[in-house]
């Protein structure tokens, strides 16, 4: 049997440029033998390069029978790099340009969940260019306090602060804006946090919806951040500490979810299980990490599934049905 070229897509110009580059690392380091990989290292200045020379995106589609890509955030996740290849003709793993673009705005995201009857916090979109004091101000005196600050179009945290008092929206604000031009304050619903899979066409199942992982994030942080996540002190306990009720509904609003952005292959939804308030889906990962130590990698173990015989499924999927 002839062996399947893959080129695997990793880094580039995004601000979770080193979490793709382990991705990517482990998703080389896990394709059967059916598979030739083809390490794809795009530069933070946007670069292509092939052990270390440098080389066209057309020649690396010319030369691969699919693409696995392994890029998150601005460029990889946000429908650019899928227009490329869908330019070219290339068989891709993951969503398509429209639905990674949507998936990638929070504010559209949020819109069709809302519309769709998904529970998700109440939320207020502040655009670049806006006064500052007076924004701050407005918040204060008119949104539910504590409020989350996070930028609209990027991944892993990043930008992100929790706001209860006046002095602390301004900063917060600011700080959201270097990463978007558009940012939303989100209402801060009290739960525990919870993180939840999608494999399409699994197991018998159009959405096939693995084990939600429970976060505990260590005390010293206010919430799951970017410092979080990558300190190795925060707890990923999966299948996470839910009643019945809860682990199906985290489970059904996920394959919802994706669903509802006509997602592709594969996905994670986060959500907030409030004790009162119940189950809200806070936004899709279109491409989750799947470093070692990824939340993604913990579900599928979860179920047993080995991780190469995902990369395999996805990557079949993607060959059939591009």
């Amino acid at each position: 049997m002839q062996r399947i070229k893959v080129a695997v897509l990793r880094g580039g110009p995004s601000s979770e440029y080193e979490v793709s580059l382990k991705t990517g690392r482990n998703v080389l380091d896990n394709l059967s033998d059916k598979y030739i990989p083809i390490d794809v290292f795009i530069s933070k200045d946007g670069n292509w390069h092939i052990d270390g020379a440098p080389v066209t995106p057309y020649k690396i589609f010319e030369n691969a029978d699919v693409v696995f890509n392994a890029m998150h955030g601005e460029y990889g996740e946000d429908g650019k790099v899928q227009q490329l290849m869908d330019k070219f003709g290339v068989k891709y793993t993951g969503s398509k340009a429209l639905a990674s673009a949507i998936g990638m705005n929070k504010v559209m995201a949020k819109e069709i969940f809302r519309k769709s009857g998904l529970k998700t916090p109440v939320f207020k979109i502040i655009q670049k260019g806006a006064e500052l004091n007076e924004e701050s101000l407005k918040l204060f005196k008119t949104f539910p306090m504590p409020a989350i600050i996070k930028p609209n179009g990027s991944g892993s945290s990043l930008g992100v602060s929790i706001v209860g008092k006046l002095d602390e929206i301004k900063p917060a604000l600011e700080k959201a804006f270097e990463h978007s031009d558009v940012i939303i304050a989100e209402e801060f619903i009290i739960g525990r946090e919870a993180s939840c899979g999608v494999i399409e066409n699994f197991r018998d199942q159009e959405f096939y919806s693995l084990l939600p992982t429970e976060i505990k994030t260590d005390e010293k942080y206010e919430f799951y951040s970017y410092e979080a996540k990558n300190s190795g002190e925060s707890k990923q306990i999966c299948p996470g500490n839910f009643s019945p009720k809860e682990t199906e509904t985290i489970k059904n609003m996920a394959a919802e979810a994706h669903r509802l952005l006509g997602l592709r292959h594969y996905s994670r939804a986060d959500f907030i299980v409030s004790p009162k308030r119940g189950v809200y889906i806070l936004e899709v990962n279109t491409l989750p990490g799947l470093t070692k130590e990824s939340i993604f990698i913990k579900e599928l173990e979860a179920v047993g599934c080995s991780f190469p015989y995902f990369l395999d499924h996805v990557l079949t999927l993607a060959l059939e049905k591009n």
